[in-house]
């Protein structure tokens, strides 16, 4: 899961934004159930950064870019769910 997490990070780091608000977080949860596997991403993500912020050491020097990473990809995985949630809107569908 660790390495799922860190490819994740790093795929969406060179896309996202390098701060990161959680603008989406109440306004998705119909496409949370409809995409089970983001929104386990999401939790597991959440998890991860709260569990390195928390951590008395620093990951052998990569705990800081690990967060930034984390969080980009937070971002961009709450971006694809509310493009889907707007499309699917679009489309009539609830």
């Amino acid at each position: 899961m660790t390495r799922i997490r860190i490819a994740l990070a790093a795929a969406v780091l060179s896309f996202a934004p390098m701060s990161v608000t959680p603008l989406f977080a109440q306004t998705v949860p119909e496409e949370k159930a409809e995409h089970p596997r983001i929104a386990k991403a999401i939790h597991e993500l959440e998890d991860a950064v709260a569990y390195m912020k928390a951590a008395p050491h620093d990951f052998g020097g990569h705990k800081a870019e690990a967060i930034k990473a984390s969080e980009a990809a937070l971002a961009q995985l709450r971006l694809a769910l509310a493009f889907r949630q707007g499309a699917d809107a679009a489309k009539g569908k609830k």
